[in-house]
């Protein structure tokens, strides 16, 4: 009775040491006002294209049906954002673009650290040749420009939205394959690691629920700068051809054909340009704001 009650009692006094922590990084969350605003930005363009057809009156021009009869209106009440060169609304192609420029960079990021995470792992983990030959592995990937390669692997599989968004991962995971390394190199070596291992907890089990856990953070910081990154990639993969191909909206794609009407009809290129900017922009500050408050020497010195 007397260790249930201790146990219960550590359990307790743990708890309420975490919940405190919490506490304390949603207060210094809170104080980063450039984060909270880009957190409501993001939010924004969130809920804009996951209802993009009950936001817009022109759900079926967002979709890609055109309206010849409306061509190059500029903004208007009508048209906040002005019509294209298909008569379409510019406010509902840009909510609508949002779904594919905004899933392709959080499906970009899911993936790499999908795969750069385990490898990186298993790497500083056991070292050796699986360590050296995962790491010549990435020495290869890294050796080519992220987005020339990108742009070479999109090219031999076809354009489509699919293909960009898996060139371009294919581009992202070394990134965090070093960087999981070199944290887990770090903690290998730790007490809580050792003591695992005299107690024959098997090595995967160790890597899995001891390791990885503890090499989170570093990972979800670079992860929410890279969603911005890899926003700003797929619009350049669309503005060349190779990614979401037309009547899907996509605001790289906008930019591209805006940019032909741009002296004389410059709001079709401008808005979605402006939605990638503000998009990548507050993913950056947001990461450097997550960054903050989840590091207790900068939280203690704000």
């Amino acid at each position: 009775m007397a260790v249930a009650e201790r146990w219960l009692g550590d359990w307790a006094r743990q708890r309420e040491s975490q919940l405190e922590e919490y506490r304390l990084m949603f207060r210094a969350f809170r104080r980063d006002r450039l984060a909270v605003i880009s957190l409501f930005i993001i939010l924004l363009f969130i809920f804009g294209a996951i209802f993009a057809p009950y936001l817009t009156p022109y759900p079926e021009e967002g979709a890609g049906s055109p309206n010849t009869a409306q061509r190059f209106l500029p903004p208007s009440w009508e048209h906040p954002f002005g019509t294209e060169y298909l008569g379409r609304d510019v406010l509902a192609r840009v909510l609508f673009g949002g779904r594919s420029s905004l899933s392709i960079g959080f499906l970009v990021v899911i993936i790499a650290v999908g795969i750069g995470m385990p490898l990186g792992a298993l790497a500083g983990y056991f070292g050796g040749w699986l360590d050296e030959v995962i790491m010549r592995i990435t020495d290869m990937f890294l050796a080519f420009p992220p987005l020339l390669l990108a742009i070479a692997i999109a090219a031999a599989l076809g354009p489509s939205f699919v293909n960009a968004m898996i060139a371009i991962a294919l581009t992202w995971w070394p990134w965090y394959t070093r960087l999981v390394r070199a944290q887990t190199i770090s903690l290998r070596e730790r007490s809580f690691v050792e003591a695992a291992r005299g107690m024959g907890v098997g090595r995967l089990t160790i890597i899995f629920r001891h390791i990885l856990p503890n090499i989170f953070t570093p990972v979800l910081v670079q992860s929410t700068m890279d969603i911005g990154s890899a926003i700003l990639t797929g619009a350049a993969m669309s503005f060349i051809g190779l990614g979401a191909q037309p009547p899907t909206a996509d605001w790289g794609r906008m930019v591209s054909t805006g940019r032909i009407y741009f002296l004389h009809q410059p709001w079709y290129g401008t808005f979605p340009g402006l939605a990638i900017f503000l998009v990548t922009l507050s993913f950056n500050l947001l990461g450097d704001g997550i960054r903050e408050v989840i590091d207790p020497r900068s939280r203690r010195a704000a």
